[in-house]
């Protein structure tokens, strides 16, 4: 696997687009790693330091997700580095889109990431920039349709990615109108903690969580997760946490997803980041969905969890592990060794197989079946990494070996 994966990292990406904005600071990059089927994907995110080195790894770890999540093209990201809080960041995702946009049209398809917002921000401007949607590139670089053919399958994305969930055991809140790329994501990380139990043995009742993180992917993965019967024992965030070791209900867990402002956790007894910091590395539990920003995670944090009990690790974020390997660093290999790791390619595929189940020829447009879809992908990938390797540890490094032969 490591001899592959040395191959993999080291190959040049296919197409690198570098961006200067002319009215502010910001720069952008466009990394392709290759037009394996004819076009690439992946999203557009936004943060202060980011670099080209970033954008690349994350446009490697696309590749690696589609071969999971389907179609099978290749992988690609978009990075921006700017204060995502600037007052001017709707200009400049303004004019990087209209510099993107030539790719946009051909090969290349994009969506939501990090503090770039797919329905307020993704769809809209890229409109405007003359692309039908912000997955255009993919149709014509991969799938090739007639003009017919294309005007259907991209108002199936059009009205799925933005569809609002109806049903009541998917939606926090059905009047709160929360859509299937709100929620998608998380649900996925929980459905793979599931779908582990189900495969390797056990079940996700009563067993203790920690999330990291309560943006969109965190706060629903908890929200799913305890719904499943899971208890939330702690919530970390960028400006602090709870903690309830006997575990949150259901309802608080609810409650606390309806009060979030934006992609920020609220709550009235919240312990200050370096107290919860300090503290929730500590606390028992079974499992951990890291759903923050990627390479937070240290080998003192890890380390603390696997001796408090964890079992499983479902990651939300790309690459969580505080490496400076695109993938398999040393904390990631570690972790990897000692507890069950569902790696980010199967466990947060959720909103790329959207996208690639919205492409396909007339689907079925209901919540269940959207959401059963993703469910029922992120199990055949476990499924087959366990037919490979029936052991607890080292799923990662199996379920990367099944996806760099597919590659190389």
């Amino acid at each position: 696997m490591k001899d592959l994966l040395k191959i993999y990292e080291n190959k040049q990406p296919e197409i690198v687009f570098h961006w200067k904005d002319p009215e502010t600071e910001a720069e952008g990059w466009t990394v392709i790693n290759s037009l394996r089927g004819g076009a690439a994907g992946g999203g557009t995110r936004m943060r202060e330091g980011l670099d080209m080195n970033e954008v690349l790894s994350l446009a490697k770890t696309m590749e690696v997700k589609f071969t999971v999540s389907g179609p099978a093209i290749g992988g690609a990201k978009s990075g921006i580095n700017f204060n995502p809080h600037d007052p001017r960041k709707k200009g400049v995702l303004e004019r990087w889109y209209k510099a993107v946009a030539p790719l946009l049209k051909s090969y290349y398809g994009t969506g939501g990431d990090l503090n770039v917002d797919e329905i307020h921000e993704v769809i809209p401007i890229t409109e405007e920039s003359g692309v039908w949607h912000p997955q255009e590139g993919v149709f014509n670089g991969h799938f090739k349709p007639t003009e017919a053919d294309k005007i259907n399958r991209i108002g199936q994305l059009r009205h799925g990615v933005i569809k609002v969930i109806e049903d009541t055991k998917l939606s926090p809140n059905v009047t709160r109108k929360y859509t299937v790329a709100d929620m998608i994501t998380g649900f996925g990380v929980a459905e793979a903690v599931r779908h582990y139990y189900a495969i390797y043995g056990g079940t996700v009742q009563g067993k203790r969580a920690v999330v990291q993180g309560f943006g969109n992917v965190g706060s629903a993965a908890a929200f799913y997760l305890s719904q499943m019967g899971a208890k939330i024992v702690g919530i970390i965030d960028r400006d602090g946490g709870l903690i309830k070791e006997e575990g949150f209900s259901f309802e608080e867990i609810q409650a606390l997803f309806l009060a979030k402002k934006g992609n920020t956790l609220v709550a009235e007894n919240m312990m200050p980041f370096q107290e919860i910091n300090e503290k929730i590395w500590q606390i028992p539990c079974e499992i951990f969905a890291p759903c923050a920003a990627s390479r937070l995670i240290t080998q003192s944090q890890i380390n603390q969890m696997i001796a408090s009990g964890l079992e499983v690790v479902s990651c939300g974020a790309n690459v969580p592990f505080a490496d400076k390997e695109i993938f398999f660093g040393p904390i990631m290999e570690d972790t990897d060794k000692k507890v069950s790791l569902i790696p980010d390619f199967i466990s947060n595929c959720g909103m790329a197989r959207v996208f690639a189940y919205f492409m396909e020829r007339k689907v079925e447009m209901t919540d269940k079946a959207i959401f059963d879809d993703t469910s029922k992908t992120i199990k055949k990938a476990l499924q087959k990494t366990f037919t490979r390797s029936a052991s607890k540890t080292s799923i990662s490094e199996t379920a990367f070996e099944i996806a760099l032969k597919e590659l190389i």
